[in-house]
């Protein structure tokens, strides 16, 4: 048996977890910084294979990213719509797929002054969960959140999704600022898809 069908003859009931929510840089890509340009896209190790399982489950696949680099005037809104595109596109080569990508080009120190705000949007912040919940009628409490920054965790904590942090360093979290460990620590996100399966 392969993977996929080692992880469909589990007990775990897969029609109770109806998406997963996933950083993008980080978690999908690797992160060298304010990523405007297609040409700096890599997609991490078992990326593909992590999508593919989720695909497979026929579990929704949504992207939920922080791109102030658009406050901060070093690239564009379409600039992040060309990233996106060839992201979807060097997945969809190795059979995989991501349903949609939400992002918030805000930052309440934005030196592009249309888009100095302290929105709803921006993670740790909650509006792009609410958002894809309307849009593809998701309930929250039957999602997961998998992020590398503790800020990802708040924000799925925020909505009542399970919380995954992706870290090479698996120090304590810190507790006094972010209220609550996520359920899981690991090192990258084949694992965790794989871990969230085999529940």
């Amino acid at each position: 048996m392969g993977d996929t069908d080692m992880l469909l003859a589990g007990d775990g009931d897969l029609g109770q977890i109806q998406a997963v929510f996933l950083d993008r840089d980080g978690v999908l890509i690797a992160d060298t910084g304010y990523i405007g340009d297609p040409a700096r896209v890599r997609i991490l190790d078992g990326v593909p294979e992590a999508i593919r399982l989720l695909n497979t489950c026929e579990i929704k696949t949504l992207v939920v990213t922080n791109q102030s680099g658009v406050a901060r005037g070093y690239f564009s809104e379409k600039d992040i719509v060309r990233v996106h595109k060839t992201i979807q596109s060097q997945l969809a080569d190795a059979g995989a797929m991501i349903d949609a990508f939400y992002y918030c080009p805000h930052h309440p120190d934005a030196t592009v002054v249309e888009y100095r705000k302290d929105c709803c949007c921006r993670k740790p912040n909650t509006g792009m969960f609410l958002q894809a919940a309307r849009e593809w009628q998701i309930d929250l409490a039957s999602t997961y959140v998998i992020g590398d920054k503790m800020t990802d965790v708040l924000a799925g904590q925020r909505v009542g999704a399970h919380t995954i942090l992706i870290s090479s360093a698996h120090d304590p979290c810190d507790v006094s600022t972010f209220g609550r460990c996520p359920d899981l620590v690991v090192q990258g996100l084949l694992p965790a898809i794989r871990w969230i399966l085999q529940k």
